[in-house]
């Protein structure tokens, strides 16, 4: 698998840093698998040609607030955050057997305006014609780690990402369907708590060339919260991916509720 960066882009690129993580503690059914060089990596965002003021609200809820070449879903900053959840199905990958692609479902803490994500999610790519399902967690910018445990479509997933003091975090991702779950108590030095995200999200290379999405269909997300209550309390904005070209290579919903929404593939590239 490739290192995941985000591309730089000249006057709109938000700070990327180098913080080290130190080794995980961990509770669970299974030992995750040790990180190797060449994995991929989910990094802090990059917007680009923000549509408007942040956030636009229509009726309690935001509109499109911002483009990135490597996020979509909403981000809440503003404050200091504490806690963020989400629940999500994991989506079915549509390979049409032509080279690799890749797609990540994630909550997190940081990442949206700092250099740090304390994140944990799913994933799937695509192997030619072969879907590959997993879960893992990250502490970005520290290389992710893997989990051994099965993943299948359908898998409903709640993940928690909480910072429980210092430089201290736990994270927790379940998978409710096939009954295995993990904990994971990291310590990140530098981190500063200040956004709150619910991301569907493509890969880029070492070299910064963002790599394909995969076509995941669409992955719904509910009950997404920061801080305790529903995420749209926090003002959050809603982001969508695009490619060098501004073709939207995934649509977003509005959120409902102030907690759930969508996102849809469109495009690979």
């Amino acid at each position: 698998m490739l290192r995941r960066w985000c591309i730089p882009l000249a006057g709109l690129a938000l700070v990327i840093g180098s913080v080290a993580a130190t080794a995980p503690a961990v509770a669970a059914g299974h030992a995750p698998r040790a990180p190797v060089a060449g994995h991929l990596v989910r990094p802090t965002i990059h917007l680009i040609r923000p549509t408007g003021p942040r956030p636009m609200i229509s009726h309690g809820f935001p509109h499109i607030a911002a483009t990135s070449f490597n996020w979509s879903g909403f981000a809440a900053t503003g404050r200091k955050f504490q806690s963020v959840s989400a629940h999500w199905t994991e989506p079915t990958a549509h390979c049409n057997g032509t080279g690799r692609k890749f797609s990540s479902f994630w909550v997190g803490i940081d990442g949206a305006n700092s250099s740090t994500v304390e994140q944990t999610g799913t994933e799937v790519d695509c192997h030619g014609s072969t879907p590959k399902y997993f879960a893992w967690y990250e502490m970005f910018p520290a290389f992710p780690v893997n989990f051994s445990n099965r993943v299948r479509p359908g898998d409903h997933f709640k993940a928690r990402v909480t910072h429980t003091g210092g430089s201290e975090y736990t994270l927790v991702i379940s998978d409710k369907t096939r009954h295995w779950f993990h904990i994971i108590h990291k310590s990140l030095r530098g981190a500063r708590n200040s956004s709150a995200e619910v991301i569907a999200e493509a890969p880029s290379t070492g070299g910064g060339r963002v790599l394909p999405l995969a076509d995941f269909g669409t992955v719904h997300f509910s009950g997404a919260m920061a801080n305790g209550s529903a995420i749209g309390r926090s003002r959050p904005f809603r982001i969508v991916m695009i490619n060098n070209s501004g073709r939207r290579k995934d649509a977003v919903s509005p959120l409902s509720h102030g907690e759930n929404f969508s996102a849809t593939w469109k495009h690979s590239t």
